[in-house]
């Protein structure tokens, strides 16, 4: 990996953590609580639950074309990190044979009520803590270390949603080994084109001088996606808290920007802010609200309602706001490479 740098503007954010799994009746040894393994088998449809839209997404293009069901738990344009499942969401976990949630303590509510509710044989894959080593966690100044919650946001970070894919490929064929050979069709079709998107953004951020790619968001989940492709991100405006910066604060931020050259600040489209829109105002600085993190493009069933459809919409978003040229972005294909039967709570 690429060093990481990364320069302090604002106060902390909240994040949000491994794998779950209970033993089958017919197994007697105790399965690590952090691992996406089963000793379960399925013969017939997977029942499957997921929680942010991204995640769901993902396993959607791995599990389509199958009988399984899968659905999200997590509202698109709901704020995962303090996301409270509601009862009538312990349904839904307590039948599905497989929950996939993002880890490094993103989801605990739904979490919690998930192993509360787990059926026997069934698992809790957390596919960040799975692929990420806690060597390589992020922490920074929305997650510090001292807070003991790592930036949670893998999925913005191509690579790193296809080692997910892989992740459920792999469980899913472990649980369904009929289906085995159609999940490993849909990872390779996948896999295909997270490595297109992969070049074309690779592609287009060339086409950004190098002193600026520069992030300055609202809400900080691109710290993976900046190492990958070598953007600085110099900051992230939400508190811990979740409440607006103080006039302090501010004060420090419109300094700051006017310090560090950006050309334009990020604001996001499931968390509105005056203070992106003031700071954008105050310094002539370019103010662009519409980033989305776990919020897909248009309602379920459109064709950029999709992991790879937010991606390409947010890549092509920066990369024009910074001044570089995002046509390798526009030009890819992103639809699912099979149809998309999820069930996405709005």
């Amino acid at each position: 990996m690429k060093s990481r740098v990364f320069y302090v503007i604002a106060a902390a954010l909240v994040v949000t953590a491994g794998c779950s799994s209970t033993p089958s009746e017919s197994d007697d040894s105790e399965m690590s609580p952090v691992s996406c393994v089963s000793t379960t088998v399925i013969d017939g449809p997977v029942n499957i639950a997921t929680t942010v839209a991204p995640i769901t997404s993902i396993i959607a293009n791995i599990a389509g074309g199958t009988d399984a069901t899968i659905n999200g738990i997590v509202p698109e344009g709901t704020n995962s990190h303090t996301f409270e499942p509601k009862p009538s969401d312990a349904a839904t976990l307590e039948q599905a044979d497989v929950i996939f949630i993002n880890g490094l303590v993103l989801e605990e509510p739904t979490k919690e009520l998930a192993l509360a509710n787990l059926k026997d044989g069934a698992v809790i894959c957390e596919l960040g803590s799975q692929i990420l080593p806690e060597s390589e966690y992020i922490y920074d100044f929305s997650f510090p270390r001292e807070g003991g919650k790592p930036n949670p946001h893998l999925w913005t970070n191509p690579p790193m949603a296809k080692e997910y894919a892989a992740v459920a490929r792999d469980l899913l064929s472990a649980l369904n080994p009929n289906n085995a050979a159609i999940f490993a069709a849909n990872y390779e079709a996948f896999a295909a084109k997270v490595d297109a998107l992969d070049a074309a953004m690779t592609t287009a951020t060339a086409t950004i001088p190098q002193d600026q790619r520069k992030l300055l968001t609202y809400h900080d989940a691109y710290a993976y996606f900046a190492v990958h492709y070598g953007y600085t991100v110099i900051g992230a405006i939400q508190p811990s808290s979740f409440d607006e910066p103080t006039p302090k604060e501010i004060a420090n931020l419109i300094t700051q920007v006017r310090e560090s050259g950006v050309t334009a600040v990020f604001g996001s489209e499931v968390f509105p802010s005056p203070v992106m829109e003031q700071i954008g105002a105050e310094t002539g600085v370019r103010y662009v609200d519409v980033l989305r993190d776990d919020d897909l493009i248009g309602e379920p069933g459109d064709a950029d309602h999709s992991w790879l459809g937010l991606m390409r919409f947010n890549y092509v978003t920066m990369v024009e706001a910074l001044g570089g040229d995002a046509s390798a972005l526009k030009t890819l294909d992103v639809s699912d490479v099979v149809k998309d039967s999820a069930t996405y709570p709005q």
